[in-house]
């Protein structure tokens, strides 16, 4: 079974990193993964007593927190209340312990007691979670933030600085508490995402409303939805007429009128009127839901620098803890200072080195930008595919449904015989009577005023076309594939989809035609300026259509005549010539370039293979978010760079300080929960950032 829990009162990243990486190492636990951005731990196991395990495994590496349900409503609102007033009291006495050490001369012998106590009182008051933690994790040999903060305000005390080591604590604490509300306000941004979804529906049975939960209701049912409701289920309009507003779904700003007969998406917005809808599907598989689904799920895939960044943890505390205990006895030894001034420097580099700014901001990054691509109607299935977009260099697309708005329409019917072109048109249709292909529905329409002929002993061939047998004879429909080498020169020149033949001979062709998308010419020009370098076109379609749609577009290059092998073949020749290659596409044949891409991405929510094989969604069946997608992609891979660069410069330069005797053990708490609040505040931001 697949699990789904909730971490409460876990804050410290690096701790989280440890736990996931315990549960994953735990016999009996698969596809783990915690998603710090949302305390949520998503796991898959036989096992009976998973949160009992779970919780005892939290335990035995962070005290304090609580496995609790996903549904479970939790409030750790009391507990920061107190921490707040602790907080506060342990400040006004570290203020006024700071103006005597200055006011009254250290010489002072009640001074100095008094100084102790107050600075005592202050620090334990500030920092005694901390320093409780500290201490389990010192004798576990886990020398995290907490662990090196505890070693450093005891050795100040040890040395006398009792007022460095209090108002220490306390600037310690105070970072603590503005990263946690930094980051519980960025979780709150993400949780919000949930709200597209209504839990409940008001259900019409036997004329009498009511409300039951959304899970509860059958396909098939009436639902009511009134003004300014979000629409709790996917259905088909039955009565009424309104507007509704998909902009959470699809990122589209303009509400869409409907009325009876129109398909209504979960999570939209009813406008000013009343509409009863009949489900077409359960709450599990609504837009909404899957919407809901494919953005909680894009914690586990995560990016390279997540990964690195978590191995570069597990290693950078050891050895800057080398480094201190260098810094602490070495000089000493060698004769260059007494031991307490080149003990209080390897504190300073102790505080400092905490990774703490890292661990949290680089996930922080990615979920943030994964939650903002969601608001514009672009869902990123994880931190790995946001980094394949920002440097793909390489679009491919399809081209019907894609680039052109898939609605082909007959535009000429030739006749090569003594057939007439009506004859052509009705023996086409009739062969193509039961083939799904977009060329073939357009023939029928075509076709849909005239009688058509009986046929027998129908086939279809993916990629060349369809068959049966006409009085006896062996009738073919399909593209060029179908004619011979002198056939292929004979009839070059013809701008035509689909050619007729009888019996191997040429009776006539069909010409059909795809409108290009609105936005499909301004889309490509927007890749170009954006810096990518080839936007190519695969398609199964006639060569002159292709060529056509290239020349039109703007595109690079384009490839015709290929048949779903003939597109996974050449698509991976690109990519091996790419930094990154990209492949959009619609149907259910474009799932095996999809699977094979960096980041493959699937228009709208129709196809579902489609949507299996991709990597990201562009939800509104448009071109129109791709610009925005790889926009996006490349702020949240600037942000994850920044605050890498900026962490490491900052605890670095301040290292080099404390080690030179130039920085001070508040510096190094600057460097430490400062940065990591910077860090946070600037990884938040791509949550409100607008379009």
């Amino acid at each position: 079974m697949k699990y789904t829990l909730t971490l409460q009162n876990l804050n410290c990243a690096h701790c989280a990193g440890k736990i996931e990486q315990k549960i994953a190492e735990t016999e009996g636990y698969e596809n783990v993964s915690f998603n710090f951005a949302t305390k949520q731990l998503n796991l898959t196991t036989n096992k009976s007593k998973v949160k009992s395990e779970i919780q005892s495994i939290c335990d035995s590496i962070e005290d304090g927190v609580t496995v609790v349900d996903n549904k479970a409503e939790h409030n750790e609102d009391e507990d920061s209340k107190i921490s707040l007033i602790l907080l506060i009291i342990s400040a006004i006495i570290g203020a006024s312990a700071l103006a005597l050490e200055i006011i009254f001369e250290e010489s002072a012998v009640w001074s100095y007691w008094l100084l102790m106590g107050m600075s005592l009182t202050a620090t334990l008051l500030a920092g005694y979670k901390t320093f409780f933690k500290g201490i389990k994790n010192i004798f576990k040999l886990r020398f995290d933030e907490t662990a090196l903060l505890t070693i450093a305000v005891v050795a100040a005390f040890c040395i006398g600085e009792f007022v460095e080591a209090a108002m220490v604590t306390i600037l310690f604490a105070v970072g603590e508490f503005i990263e946690d509300k930094a980051v519980d306000a960025s979780r709150r941004d993400i949780e919000k995402l949930a709200q597209i979804r209504p839990d409940t529906a008001t259900v019409l049975i036997d004329r009498t409303e009511k409300s039951m939960p959304a899970e509860q209701i059958s396909v098939g049912s009436t639902i009511i939805v009134k003004p300014y409701e979000r629409v709790p289920l996917d259905g088909v309009i039955i009565s009424g007429t309104t507007t509704l507003d998909n902009s959470a779904l699809t990122g589209e700003s303009v509400p869409v009128d409907v009325s009876e007969g129109s398909e209504a998406l979960s999570g939209a917005i009813n406008g000013g009127g009343l509409i009863q809808i009949k489900t077409t599907k359960k709450f599990g598989d609504s837009t909404a839901t899957r919407i809901l689904k494919l953005v909680e799920e894009a914690a586990a895939q995560k990016g390279k620098s997540e990964k690195l960044i978590s191995r570069f943890a597990s290693i950078y505390t050891p050895i800057v803890i080398s480094i201190a205990v260098i810094i602490a006895v070495l000089p000493p030894i060698l004769g260059l200072g007494t031991f307490s001034v080149w003990l209080y420097r390897a504190l300073v580099c102790l505080v400092a080195s905490c990774p703490c700014a890292i661990v949290i901001s680089v996930p922080l990054a990615y979920y943030s930008g994964i939650g903002a691509a969601s608001k514009l109607g672009i869902l990123i299935k994880g931190g790995k595919y946001l980094e394949a977009l920002s440097k793909a260099d390489t679009f491919v697309f399809d081209k019907t449904g894609t680039l052109t708005t898939g609605k082909l329409s007959v535009s000429k019917v030739i006749a090569f015989s003594d057939f007439s072109s009506n004859e052509v048109l009705a023996l086409a249709a009739s062969a193509e009577k039961y083939s799904a292909h977009p060329i073939a529905a357009a023939i029928r329409e075509k076709a849909s005023n005239i009688e058509l002929p009986q046929l027998s002993d129908y086939s279809e061939s993916a990629g060349h076309g369809v068959s049966a047998i006409y009085e006896g004879k062996r009738l073919e429909c399909g593209g060029a594939k179908l004619l011979s080498d002198e056939q292929k020169h004979k009839f070059a020149n013809e701008d035509v989809s689909v050619f007729v033949l009888l019996d191997g001979d040429v009776i006539g062709a069909i010409g059909v035609t795809d409108t290009l998308r609105a936005e499909t010419e301004n889309v490509i020009s927007q890749l170009h300026s954006l810096g990518v370098k080839n936007t190519v076109m695969l398609t199964g379609d006639s060569k002159a259509n292709a060529e056509r749609v290239c020349r039109e577009t703007g595109l690079s290059d384009c490839k015709a005549e290929l048949l779903p092998a003939d597109k996974l073949k050449y698509f991976s020749s690109l990519k091996e010539k790419s930094k990154a290659a990209c492949f959009v596409g619609d149907g259910i044949n474009d799932a095996p370039v999809l699977s094979a891409s960096d980041c493959g991405i699937a228009m709208g929510l129709g196809s579902e293979a489609a949507i299996e094989a991709s990597d990201a969604v562009l939800a509104s069946g448009t071109l129109e978010q791709l610009p925005d997608a790889i926009k996006l992609s490349r702020r949240v891979m600037n942000t994850v760079r920044t605050n890498i660069i900026f962490a490491l410069t900052i605890k670095s330069l301040v290292i080099i300080l404390a080690a030179l005797g130039i920085a001070s053990m508040w510096m190094s708490v600057i460097a430490d929960t400062g940065v990591s609040v910077a860090c946070v505040l600037y990884a938040a931001r791509l949550l409100r950032k607008n379009k």
